[in-house]
């Protein structure tokens, strides 16, 4: 986005009331707080209502609310705040749910871990989105949707060599890229042995 405001204009703006700041601030942070929340409620349905409700609760309230941190910290922390006082208020909690809560040492940690999980994620969606087309679309094809190397191939009209070739030079990319990344290393290996 040309001109971009920095966090602290974005913020000024919308103390100030503008729809511009408010509009920028819904495409700058929206789908990456949907994807965070989602990993801390599991409904895609809820994760966006519970977005939609920190922004426009920010907005209806910028004047009295006080950032102590950055402003993305801030939504993050709001929406991970959400999210809590969502799953603790919840009458029908799914096993799913009480599961992953009760093994974890706290609330805290887990969210914590999913913050950085997504953001690995974000880094990985962006090494991807860089790949040539045709590779792009081979390894999405694989490691996203599960096809199978014979069946790309078939379906694009290209060898299983050519696949496979392609597929390796999306992995080598991502491994230089994701390089100092423990966890990276994690996503890499389940991704060249799945």
């Amino acid at each position: 986005m040309q001109n971009q405001l920095s966090d602290v204009e974005l913020q000024q703006g919308l103390e100030d009331g503008s729809e511009k700041a408010f509009q920028e601030l819904f495409l700058r942070y929206y789908a990456q707080l949907v994807v965070f929340a989602r990993k801390v409620v599991i409904d895609d349905d809820l994760a966006r209502e519970l977005v939609q409700d920190v922004i426009v609760n920010f907005y209806e309230k910028r004047k009295e609310i006080k950032i102590h941190s950055s402003l993305k910290a801030h939504l993050y922390q709001s929406v991970r705040n959400r999210c809590l006082n969502q799953i603790k208020h919840s009458q029908i909690r799914r096993d799913h749910h009480a599961n992953i809560y009760i093994n974890k040492k706290s609330e805290e940690a887990y969210v914590d871990d999913k913050l950085e999980e997504t953001e690995l994620e974000q880094k990985i969606f962006s090494i991807i989105q860089t790949l040539p087309a045709q590779c792009k679309k081979i390894f999405e094809m694989s490691r996203f949707e599960g096809v199978s190397n014979q069946e790309i191939a078939d379906d694009l009209n290209l060898s299983k060599r050519t696949v496979e070739t392609q597929i390796s030079k999306a992995l080598k990319v991502l491994r230089k890229n994701l390089a100092g990344y423990l966890e990276a290393w994690i996503v890499v290996l389940w991704m060249l042995f799945k």
